[in-house]
């Protein structure tokens, strides 16, 4: 996990009967339903954070690292009934806890399916992963609400693999206090959304808020790489609806936080 690494107007209406947009429409639901079952556990994990943090509270005493301890029944049943997933916890807000200034609970499947805890010295001394609040998926989830899809990029934390990341802000009271996350690698879902988006008769591809290609049947937008002009972060905010910039058409992924980017008819 965890990775180092214009304006758009609502559809009109015009051409909502085309074989093309019915596709467009199809794809992202897709998508968005190959997706909801690592959010789904990103939200559990969520859940269960919010409840063991508001227990602290309710006991008059800052959370420490040992209680996160008990988010790992949970995150490693996430582990063995998602496929899609890699690895999964919780990253605290700095100074949320009282006895360590940073931390990771976080769990992850091995190569023979073993669940395994990545364990990171952050130590700002000596650890250059020691201030992971500048990485995309913390940072987005923070400044927005709401949750994110960040890469996909090399994961020299955890795997070395090309990955994404799913994540969730964590708020208790009202004050942000972390993200729940989990990693999905970009093998894997290729292999599930690409089948889906050779069945468009026009190149697409998957954009994140960022504007990261996230997958791709385009040649001249390959994964991983920028697609620059549209503002992807608004019209994931916007309220449901096919967009358009130029001679592209942007179809949000049906409340997963990615946009399906194909040409105009």
């Amino acid at each position: 996990m965890l990775g180092t690494g214009t304006e758009a107007g609502p559809d009109s209406g015009a051409g909502a009967d085309s074989s093309a947009d019915v596709g467009a429409d199809a794809v992202a639901r897709r998508v968005r339903d190959t997706l909801e079952g690592v959010f789904a556990a990103v939200a559990a994990t969520r859940a269960d954070t919010a409840a063991l943090l508001t227990a602290a509270a309710a006991a008059g005493r800052p959370p420490v690292s040992a209680d996160l301890a008990a988010l790992r029944p949970g995150l490693h049943g996430r582990l063995a009934a998602q496929d899609l997933v890699s690895g999964a916890g919780f990253v605290a807000a700095p100074g949320l806890l009282g006895d360590v200034p940073a931390w990771l609970e976080w769990w992850q499947r091995g190569p023979e399916g073993t669940v395994r805890p990545l364990l990171l010295d952050l130590d700002p001394e000596h650890s250059a992963y020691s201030d992971y609040t500048h990485w995309d998926w913390y940072a987005l989830p923070r400044e927005t609400g709401q949750r994110a899809v960040a890469g996909p990029y090399v994961d020299y934390l955890c795997s070395d693999e090309y990955s994404l990341t799913l994540s969730a802000p964590v708020h208790l009271g009202g004050r942000f206090v972390g993200v729940a996350a989990a990693d999905v690698y970009l093998r894997h879902f290729e292999a599930a959304v690409l089948p889906v988006l050779q069945q468009l008769p026009v190149p697409a591809r998957l954009v994140n808020a960022r504007g990261r290609v996230a997958a791709s049947t385009d040649p001249g937008h390959l994964g991983g790489s920028l697609t620059k002009g549209p503002d992807l972060a608004a019209v994931l905010a916007a309220p449901p609806a096919v967009h358009r910039h130029g001679t592209l058409r942007l179809t949000p992924c049906a409340g997963t936080p990615l946009v399906l980017v194909t040409p105009e008819p």
